[in-house]
C-alpha cells in the first residue's frame, strides 16, 4: 500500500495486521441432530447441524422469526468432547471459522461452507441420565489454540461485601 493513501489516524502496523483479513465465527445457538462422527485416520471429526434465529418486525409491524443453519464440523479431541456432551436440542457458544469444500459429483462441481470450530461451551445444565461430571458447563479448545476458553461472568446483584472489592 502506498503510504499517501493510508490515512493519519492507521499507522503501518495497523494496515499490515488489517491487510491480513479475518476469519471468525461465532455462533450461539441449538443442535438440530446428534453429532456423526467418524475417523480420519487417527483423528475424529464431529459433524452437526446448529440453528440460530432471529426476531425482526416486518413491515406490517408483526414479529416474525427467521431460522438460519449452520453446518459446523469439530477435529481431535473437541470433535470426541461434541459427540460424547452434545445431543438434538443442546445449546451452545461456538467460535471458529467459515471454510468452503467442494467436490464433483455426477460431473458437477458442488460447494459447501461449514463452520469449522475450535472453540465450544455448553450452555445447558446437565442432562438428567447422563453420566458426565457435576458441575457447570465446561469450556472446550483445541490444544493448539492459545486463547483463554470462554467462561461468563458471574450474575446476579452484588452483596455489600463484594462492593468493597471493587476498585472504583
Amino acid at each position: 500500500m502506498s503510504r499517501e493513501i493510508i490515512p493519519e489516524y492507521f499507522d503501518q502496523r495497523t494496515v499490515n495486521t488489517m491487510a491480513k483479513g479475518v476469519n471468525k465465527v461465532i455462533l450461539l445457538g441449538r443442535l438440530g441432530g446428534e453429532p456423526e462422527s467418524r475417523q480420519a485416520g487417527s483423528t475424529t471429526v464431529s459433524n452437526y447441524t446448529v440453528a440460530t434465529s432471529e426476531k425482526f418486525k416486518n413491515q406490517q409491524g408483526e414479529w416474525q422469526e427467521r431460522t438460519e443453519w449452520h453446518r459446523v464440523v469439530a477435529w481431535g479431541r473437541l470433535a470426541e468432547i461434541c459427540k460424547e456432551y452434545l445431543h438434538k436440542g443442546s445449546q451452545v457458544y461456538l467460535e471458529g471459522r467459515l471454510q468452503t469444500r467442494s467436490w464433483e459429483k455426477e460431473g458437477v462441481k458442488q460447494y459447501t461452507t461449514e463452520v469449522v470450530i475450535t472453540e465450544m461451551q455448553m450452555l445447558d445444565g446437565k442432562p438428567s441420565g447422563q453420566g458426565y461430571n457435576e458441575g457447570p458447563s465446561q469450556g472446550y479448545e483445541r490444544q493448539q489454540n492459545s486463547a483463554p476458553a470462554f467462561s461468563t461472568p458471574p450474575s446476579g446483584p452484588l452483596l455489600e461485601d463484594e462492593k468493597d472489592d471493587l476498585p472504583f
